[in-house]
C-alpha cells in the first residue's frame, strides 16, 4: 500500500490519522531510516516500523498525537533489552517522529454579508477551506466568494448535503434571528468541532429560549460559542473577522484562551457587547 496515497484519501474523506517515521538510527537496528507506519484513528495500521514493543509503544503515542493534534519525537534505547522482543533485541537507538494527519479545516459560513465576506478572507489565509450558505443567490456567489470551495444557495440542501465532523467550524452569521435559530437548531445536533453565532447576549439568549421551547435541552448550547469571537473591541467587518478568525485557530489549536463561550460570557459580560453590537447585513 502507498501510504502517501492513503493519507490523500482519510484527508479528503475528513479522517484523521498519525504518521510515524524512524527519522534516526544508530546501532545494531534492524529496521531503515524513513520507514513509516501510518496509524488510523480507528486504531489499523499501514507500514511497519519494525513491529515489536517500539511499534507498540509508538502505536499508543500516535493516539495522542491525533487528540492534541501535535507532533511528538520518540528516542527508544535499546541495548539488547530483552522487552523490545521480535526482532528488535538488538543494541542501539532508534528515533521516531509521529505527526498528525489532519484533514484541511473546514468553516462553513451561514450568513453571506459583509462580516462573512470579512471572515471568509481571514479564515481562508489562516488555511481554512471554505464553505457559504445563504438563501439568496445573490450573496452567495462566486464573485462575492472566490475562495469557497462549497456554496448552497438552499439551506435546506445544505442541512442535508454538509456532513460536520471535527474539522469542520460552523458559524452563523445570517440576516436574523430567525435564520440563526434555524441554523442553530440544526447545528448544536452534529459533530462540528466548532458552532458560533454571532450576536448580543440578550439575543442568544433569547435564541436559547425559543428552541428550548421547541424541545431542545439547555446543555446542548453548552457548546455553542455565542457570543462569538476574542475579545479585541472589534467594530468593523474585518476587525470582527479578526477576532473570529483568531477564536477558530484558538479551538483548532486547543489554546488554553479556547474556553467555552459560555464561561466567558459569565466571566467577561463585556465580550457579549462588541462583537454582537454588529447589525445589517452579516
Amino acid at each position: 500500500m502507498d501510504l502517501f496515497e492513503e493519507i490523500v484519501k482519510m484527508r479528503r474523506a475528513g479522517r484523521r490519522g498519525a504518521l510515524a517515521t524512524i527519522v534516526h538510527t544508530n546501532g545494531s537496528i534492524p529496521s531503515y531510516e524513513s520507514s513509516r507506519m501510518l496509524v488510523r484513528e480507528d486504531g489499523s495500521i499501514a507500514g511497519t516500523i519494525g513491529g515489536g514493543c517500539v511499534e507498540a509503544e509508538v502505536w499508543a503515542a500516535a493516539k495522542e498525537v491525533m487528540q492534541k493534534e501535535a507532533p511528538q519525537k520518540m528516542v527508544f534505547h535499546l541495548n539488547n533489552e530483552a522487552s523490545y522482543d521480535n526482532g528488535l533485541i538488538c543494541g542501539g537507538t532508534l528515533e521516531v517522529f509521529v505527526e498528525p494527519i489532519l484533514p484541511q479545516p473546514v468553516v462553513y459560513l451561514f450568513g453571506g454579508g459583509h462580516v462573512s465576506m470579512a471572515v471568509a478572507r481571514a479564515a481562508n489565509a489562516a488555511g481554512f477551506g471554505i464553505g457559504v450558505v445563504d438563501d439568496r443567490e445573490a450573496f452567495a456567489n462566486k464573485e462575492r466568494f472566490p475562495m469557497a470551495v462549497e456554496i448552497y444557495t438552499s439551506y435546506e440542501e445544505a442541512f442535508e448535503k454538509v456532513r460536520p465532523n471535527a474539522s469542520s467550524y460552523l458559524v452563523i452569521l445570517t440576516r436574523g434571528h430567525k435564520e440563526d435559530m434555524r441554523v442553530l437548531a440544526w447545528a448544536v445536533r452534529t459533530e462540528a468541532r466548532y458552532v458560533g453565532m454571532i450576536g448580543s447576549k440578550r439575543k442568544v439568549l433569547s435564541v436559547y429560549r425559543a428552541l428550548e421551547n421547541e424541545g431542545y435541552k439547555p446543555d446542548e448550547f453548552d457548546r455553542v460559542y455565542a457570543p462569538m469571537g476574542l475579545e479585541i473591541g472589534a467594530l468593523s467587518p474585518e476587525e470582527i473577522a479578526v477576532s473570529i478568525t483568531a477564536e477558530l485557530v484558538a479551538v483548532r489549536r486547543n489554546a488554553a484562551n479556547a474556553e467555552h463561550k459560555k464561561l466567558r460570557q459569565q466571566a467577561h459580560p463585556a465580550a457579549a457587547h462588541s462583537v454582537g453590537q454588529t447589525t445589517g447585513e452579516r
